[in-house]
């Protein structure tokens, strides 16, 4: 069957729907995306947020959240207006030298995204069966090569769908917490509030700043919205598929966000001033000592899912962002193999797995300016994106994103070569 009939069907079948249904069917790359927002490292960042540090950095999450919310949006915008996705259309902007060296940076990013995961997947299998967490490592490495086979083997919608149920695992398991904890709204409230204190703060903020925009997942959204919805669309069709798209982004961001909030007000409401929180294994104790075992294993499983799907979200995102900037593909297994020997090494040395996680978080801040200035760049061109391109005020807010994420990086690199950090 031809592509272009394949895509009259699809029409076709869209236009029998009712309206929510029509957009219920046109979900799913957002989700995909979404849980590297709620990926191991996430946990190690924002636990650590609110055990030391109580409600403060509750503000980092909420800002965080709505500039992930716009910035995902516009990288489906540009896969669905241009047909490309976003490293592809830098391979045709920069040079030989340009792209092996962008290339290189968003590689790095890539590596150190796979390296929060296989460890937190790792953490998991310790906390729950008490596995070594090498073997651990191993096994997260391996479940993460069968999912990636559900993409390769039935498409991208039944590996949405696969995603989309280990997301819901994960808010389940993480949120579970949150019901029974002892939580003071009122100073979540002022935690809304920005500020800081102290350089250890500033340093968390951007951890979390990295675990909470994810420069892979830029990259990704623009592939993963063009090769689930096709090129070529019409105008309605494509009106369309942008309005189902900004459903897409918020109800899964929402739900990404909710998690990550979660966590910081059960560790600010739970776990603060108790002795061992400062490691995720000391905190699943804690949360076990204060809260019971079947809140302590319904976060380990929340753990392990988040492991094993962003670990595969982030192999996917590799592959696309060097086939697309370097037009060249390896076997997912070889890349898989390649992302996983990092983290079996540093589990093997015995490095402290929770400030792994935390600092391969801060290293993804410094990526994200990388990602976010080409998008913004890309989108505000109306040669490019026609009717679609940002408006004044789009491309005002998004620019203000950009200065707020390069100015807490700045603040990050000035006290780490300070030696305040």
């Amino acid at each position: 069957m031809s592509s272009t009939l394949v895509e009259r069907n699809r029409e076709r079948a869209e236009r029998t729907h009712g309206p929510i249904r029509r957009i219920v069917t046109l979900i799913g790359p957002a989700f995909v995306a979404a849980v590297a927002y709620v990926d191991p490292g996430n946990v190690a960042a924002n636990l650590t947020a609110g055990a030391e540090y109580g409600y403060l950095l509750v503000w980092v999450l909420v800002v965080s959240n709505l500039m992930a919310v716009l910035i995902q949006y516009t990288s489906a915008k540009l896969g669905l207006v241009t047909g490309h996705s976003m490293p592809e259309l830098l391979r045709g902007r920069l040079g030989r030298r340009g792209r092996l060296a962008y290339w290189g940076q968003a590689e790095i990013v890539a590596a150190m995204t796979d390296l929060a995961e296989v460890i937190g997947g790792a953490l998991a299998l310790y906390l729950l069966f008490d596995l070594p967490l090498v073997i651990g490592g191993l096994i997260v490495g391996l479940v993460s090569l069968a999912l990636l086979a559900v993409q390769s083997r039935h498409g991208q919608r039944q590996f949405e769908l696969v995603i989309m149920f280990l997301l819901a695992i994960i808010a389940i398991g993480f949120m579970a917490g949150l019901v029974v904890s002892d939580t003071d709204w009122s100073g979540a409230a002022a935690g809304l509030v920005p500020r800081f204190e102290g350089p250890g703060t500033v340093l968390l903020a951007a951890s979390m700043l990295g675990a909470t925009v994810m420069p892979h997942v830029i990259y990704l959204h623009s592939s993963l919205s063009r090769d689930r919805h096709g090129v070529g669309h019409d105008k309605p069709r494509l009106r369309r598929l942008l309005h189902a798209s900004k459903w897409d982004v918020a109800a899964s961001l929402i739900i990404a966000g909710s998690v990550n909030i979660a966590m910081l007000l059960l560790a600010a409401g739970s776990l603060r001033g108790v002795s061992g929180t400062d490691s995720i294994e000391g905190a699943h104790a804690a949360i076990e000592s204060a809260l019971g075992p079947i809140i302590a294993g319904a976060f380990a499983v929340g753990l392990l899912a988040s492991g094993l799907a962003s670990t595969s979200v982030g192999c996917y995102a590799g592959s696309a962002i060097m086939g697309g900037l370097l037009h060249r593909h390896i076997p997912v297994w070889l890349r898989r193999s390649i992302t996983l020997i990092p983290a079996l090494v540093l589990l093997g040395a015995g490095a402290n797995p929770t400030w792994a996680l935390v600092i391969s978080q801060v290293v993804l801040s410094l990526g994200i300016p990388f990602a976010v200035i080409p998008l913004v760049r890309l989108t505000s061109d109306r040669e490019l994106m026609g009717e679609h391109v940002n408006s004044r005020t789009t491309q005002v807010v998004a620019w203000t994103v950009v200065g707020l994420i390069v100015a807490l990086n700045g603040a990050l690199l000035v006290l780490t070569f300070a030696g305040q950090i």
